[in-house]
């Protein structure tokens, strides 16, 4: 670590260990904004980021607080825990020192996961977790936007690195704390639907997250990040329809089928044609998804270290890998079509929770309803994303996870017996049906 790093890291970790359960998350939400991942404490082959860091504290307080995850394990923990398995036996398979790479990335990904389903036990936690996320967000678009107006990134000097801002066609590309202005970007644009359920609650401060969060997108200047928030707004939109859900499913189904009769190009090749922020490389990720499927037979098992061969796809300089910008194929690559399946089940699993508990608590709070609601509109959101982008950025990866974990608590929470459940939110509920 360097520049102000292990200072920042010794505060998070002993403010994790320290402070009260209710504020145990903020640590964890500053490493994430606030931290490059770039920052690290090695110890020998090991390398911990702050985030690994506070996910052994986290471990270390909950087993010493005797705390546990909202209703106890449930499926999406299951699957989490044998997606975890694949990815890290699949690994022994690849070339060597990857199963030491891999273990790192998976148990920072089922670290952080578990932290969030022990500390998102109520409404209140819920609520509080999106408060924290707009003040947090404020100096962060801030400091984004004051890089893409001076093209110089304030956190390099901070924490002991370099670099200036991505610049494509012209046009200026912040990335503050994070590994890439898209990974910036989509951060902020999966955290944008949690200031607007803030709205009713505290206007000023869901502005100020709105505020934040949008300008973290717009300093990005990143198609996948906008069609990320299109996404989710889309599924929001979808909350006064929500009942008749099913038609709408197979509508789109019917709708993606006739498109694809009438196209030359296979239906995937639609990402070729997007470009929101100018400069998007959509025909590479449509022609990456093409190449995945014609060498199906040299990853399907637990899969490849060599992709360099697949015909239309940048090759990584001094490397036997193309540049994987989908995230589902990045699955396949790095465990075969067990480890992309397992993947999807655990998305399809996030979204059977919101079903579920709002089928089961259809007499609950709106405000609860609509809170579950746009974790799942979030997860769409990120089911969207994974087709552009692949989260090698650990703050992208938390906050799926975080996605992720908060369904299953919640679900746990609403689902509880009355003399478990916990208090509602008081409050107006921020969209009407």
């Amino acid at each position: 670590m360097s520049g102000i790093g292990l200072p920042v890291a010794l505060v998070c970790v002993i403010g994790f260990l320290t402070i009260p359960r209710k504020w145990a998350l903020l640590p964890v939400l500053v490493a994430a904004l606030y931290v490059p991942a770039s920052q690290e404490l090695e110890i020998g082959a090991l390398h911990f980021t702050v985030l690994r860091l506070l996910v052994i504290a986290g471990v270390v307080r909950v087993i010493s607080s005797g705390e546990s995850m909202a209703g106890g394990l449930n499926y999406g923990d299951f699957l989490a825990v044998i997606w975890a398995v694949w990815a890290v036996f699949s690994s022994i398979f690849h070339r060597e020192g990857v199963w030491l790479t891999r273990f790192g990335e998976i148990y920072t990904a089922l670290g952080l996961y578990y932290l969030f389903r022990v500390y998102l036990r109520s409404p209140e936690d819920f609520e509080r977790l999106f408060k924290l996320l707009c003040l947090l967000f404020l100096p962060l678009a801030a400091a984004m936007l004051l890089e893409k107006l001076t093209f110089k990134n304030y956190f390099g000097p901070l924490f002991g690195r370099s670099g200036n801002p991505y610049l494509r066609h012209g046009n200026v590309r912040a990335f503050g704390p994070f590994v890439h202005p898209i990974t910036a970007g989509t951060v902020g644009a999966v955290c944008l639907p949690m200031a607007l359920y803030v709205w009713r609650l505290d206007r000023k401060l869901a502005l100020a997250g709105l505020v934040g969060t949008g300008l973290v997108v717009f300093s990005s200047r990143s198609s996948g990040p906008i069609l990320t928030t299109l996404s989710i707004f889309g599924g929001l939109a979808l909350w006064r329809i929500r009942r008749q859900l099913r038609l709408v499913r197979w509508g789109v189904v019917i709708l993606l089928v006739l498109i694809n009769f009438v196209m030359q190009d296979p239906i995937y090749y639609l990402i070729a044609r997007i470009d929101l922020a100018g400069g998007s490389t959509g025909w590479y990720r449509a022609n990456l998804i093409r190449a995945a499927i014609e060498h199906l037979g040299d990853w399907w098992l637990v899969g490849t270290d060599v992709t360099s061969n697949w015909a239309g796809a940048n090759v990584i300089n001094g490397t036997t890998d193309v540049d994987i910008t989908n995230y589902y194929i990045r699955m396949g690559v790095n465990g075969g079509l067990p480890l992309m399946l397992l993947f999807i089940a655990r998305l399809v699993a996030g979204f059977a929770g919101v079903g579920k508990t709002l089928s089961q608590n259809q007499n609950a709070p709106r405000e609860q309803q609509f809170l579950i609601w746009i974790m799942g509109s979030i997860l769409l959101g990120h089911v969207v994303t994974f087709f552009s982008v692949a989260y090698f950025d650990p703050a992208a990866v938390l906050f799926l996870e975080l996605n992720l974990a908060a369904i299953g608590s919640a679900a746990a929470c609403w689902n509880a017996s009355p003399e478990e459940a916990p208090v509602p939110i008081q409050g107006e509920v921020a969209v009407e049906a």
